[in-house]
């Protein structure tokens, strides 16, 4: 979504409004003399910046937003929020064009505050439910946003795959979207009329304060394991990131979470909110049991009471688990027996443990990019392997990301498959050979003499296929859902279920 908005059905925010509702933030305002102005639009992007608009200088990582001052000024914003303290030269220009300038202490901060502002507060009039952990983000937040479309609640939905507002799906660009993106969908949402949104919350949401000044109804932490740390740059501070989100809880939310996580303890040691737990192995408030599975689906029982999911695994069983509890705990009154029953007929999320095929051979796509999802992945399948057959992986690594899983991610697939091929992820701006190399690192040589290399993503599909017989079992791991491949910058079509799809075709049916 743009970050540029003229509502016409939205009051335009006047000056005293914005320094109220920013009033945590300022440390000063330059040409006070001005009263009497309003604003219509909110741009972080110098390029979206209109006339009569707010320009919010967001300090980023490779580039600080302050370097565009001159232009956005050029270009008619009639007030510039920022950290800094002006030049001499930057207040001439400021005076020039009679920009106001308002230094606040924290520009992401203000910035998502000032976009609830503009659009009315519409995390106040949604209950707004936020996931957070390192896998199952996705998978939660889509079942239940399934599951309360199908009781009947028009609900919205917030992720990495897509964000959906009822029946309406609009593409999403990142798990969190930015602040004014965000704004903007969740007004959407309160027009449509949805009453439930579940919502995606990254690591990177927290940090860079996108979601401070949303009101959330109630937090789920899944689980926590190593990813992001080219961000985060240590565990520790990916442990922060996760724990500010249920810090920032208010006491009428509830905070629910995984109790067989060591690090589920830790997201709630400050939390304000109600807390309550689910587990599979020890006591907690939704207990959770798996009482069968197989490659069709699993049965469970969910505080005593049997239901049959067609999800695969226990990491599905945690997914099932913290579904069926988020939904007791949001609608108390709604029979246990059509709580059941609804769930049993959820599907999983695309990408998510994906079944692509299933003839003599099974064809399996993940999203498992990080070592403790793919080692969740290919335990789940070895115990559901037919006698004789094998398991065999096709798995690769990002490009800009932490190096320090390549290998971690290598080993921990070799061991676990009988057959392992490393190919190319999204190798954006790195050399796929190069990750390659840093995987195979994690193997000793012995291993790397067994394990198979093609940076070329569709051959290594196809390889796999090829070698596939029948009972066999191939796990495509790491890009899920993706219908591209980013290499040295650009963005292909490329989709590992229409490419396992066509490998498999051709060998049935062979021209």
């Amino acid at each position: 979504m743009s970050d540029r908005y003229t509502p016409s059905s939205i009051e335009l925010l006047t000056l005293q409004e914005i320094v109220e509702g920013l009033k945590p933030w300022i440390i000063h305002l330059e040409n006070q003399g001005i009263e009497s102005i309003s604003f219509c639009n909110i741009a972080s992007d110098s390029r979206k910046v209109v006339k009569g608009g707010i320009f919010v200088a967001i300090p980023g990582v490779a580039v600080d937003g302050w370097s565009f001052i001159p232009k956005v000024v050029e270009a008619g914003a009639s007030l510039v929020i920022g950290e800094h303290i002006p030049s001499e030269e930057e207040r001439r220009l400021f005076e020039a064009h009679t920009t106001l300038y308002l230094q606040v202490s924290s520009a992401p901060a203000a910035l998502a505050a000032l976009v609830e502002l503009y659009w009315g507060h519409p995390s106040r009039q949604l209950q707004l439910i936020g996931v957070t952990g390192t896998n199952g983000k996705t998978t939660t937040a889509t079942l239940l946003y399934r599951l309360f479309s199908q009781l009947g609640y028009k609900t919205g939905l917030i992720g990495t795959v897509e964000n959906r507002v009822g029946d309406e799906v609009i593409p999403a660009t990142h798990t969190t979207p930015d602040p004014i993106a965000l704004g903007a969908l969740l007004h959407q949402m309160c027009v449509a009329g949805c009453t439930y949104v579940f919502m995606e919350v990254s690591s990177h949401a927290v940090v860079q304060k996108r979601i401070g000044s949303l009101l959330f109804r109630g937090g789920i932490f899944t689980n926590l394991t190593r990813d992001h740390l080219d961000y985060h740059g240590t565990m520790l501070e990916y442990i922060r990131a996760k724990k500010g989100f249920f810090d920032s809880l208010p006491q009428e939310a509830f905070a629910l979470i995984n109790a067989d996580d060591k690090n589920g303890a830790t997201m709630v040691q400050n939390c304000a909110a109600q807390v309550y737990t689910y587990s599979l192995n020890r006591p907690a408030d939704f207990s959770i049991k798996v009482i069968e599975r197989d490659l069709n689906g699993t049965a469970l029982l969910l505080d005593g009471k049997e239901v049959w999911s067609r999800l695969v695994g226990n990491f599905n069983a945690y997914n099932m688990g913290v579904v069926y509890a988020a939904t007791r705990l949001l609608l108390p009154n709604l029979p246990v027996e059509e709580l059941l029953k609804a769930l049993s007929t959820l599907q999983a999320a695309e990408g998510r443990f994906e079944v692509v095929y299933s003839g003599a051979c099974t064809a399996i796509v993940d999203y498992a990019h990080t070592p403790d999802a793919l080692i969740k992945v290919l335990d789940t399948i070895r115990p559901l392997l037919l006698q004789g057959a094998r398991l065999i992986t096709v798995v690769g690594a990002g490009g800009n990301r932490d190096k320090g899983k390549r290998p971690i991610m290598a080993q921990e697939a070799f061991r676990r498959s009988d057959l392992l091929l490393l190919t190319s992820d999204n190798p954006r701006n790195e050399d796929p050979e190069v990750i390659i190399q840093e995987m195979l690192e994690g193997l000793t040589p012995a291993e790397q003499i067994r394990t198979l290399v093609n940076k070329d993503r569709r051959e290594a599909i196809r390889t796999a296929c090829r070698l596939a017989q029948k009972g066999d079992v191939i796990v495509v791991a790491g890009k899920g859902h993706e219908t591209y491949q980013e290499i040295a910058g650009v963005r292909h079509h490329f989709d590992d279920r229409e490419e396992l799809r066509t490998a498999l075709s051709l060998l049935n049916n062979p021209s």
